[in-house]
């Protein structure tokens, strides 16, 4: 009976690590996109697929189970680069590929002016404000 409890709080105990240690995803916003997200407008973030977002973005893990991308326990938005610039906490809800909504990437994505479109890009799904 202690065995089947101390294994049941070995398990709590490697959810709530895998919880609580994640990484924050910090990113630095303009002041319109940064006040969209904090009054909960924009629902998303866009980040173009370039190396460096790759590097920051992919699950290169060789233990399963295998992601295509990294889990991160907030995102932590700064608007600007002040040292003392505000900052906004963000539930994190995954990261997928596809086409950016029009109204929220007028000046962050490429326009394809072959096709007509935006391109792909990394889609940051965001979930509620916490602070």
């Amino acid at each position: 009976m202690n065995e089947a409890n101390n294994n049941q709080n070995s398990t709590k105990q490697a959810v709530n690590y895998t919880a609580c240690c994640a990484p924050v995803l910090h990113l630095t916003l303009k002041k319109y996109w940064f006040d969209m997200i904090k009054s909960g407008v924009k629902k998303e973030e866009y980040r173009e697929i370039k190396d460096y977002w790759v590097k920051r973005f992919k699950d290169m893990s060789l233990t399963p189970p295998f992601k295509p991308f990294k889990e991160f326990s907030v995102i932590e938005f700064k608007n600007g680069y002040a040292k003392d610039a505000p900052i906004i906490r963000v539930e994190f809800k995954g990261i997928r590929i596809g086409k950016p909504k029009v109204e929220w990437c007028i000046d962050a994505i490429e326009f394809d002016q072959d096709n007509g479109s935006y391109d792909d890009c990394f889609i940051i799904e965001l979930g509620s404000v916490l602070s």
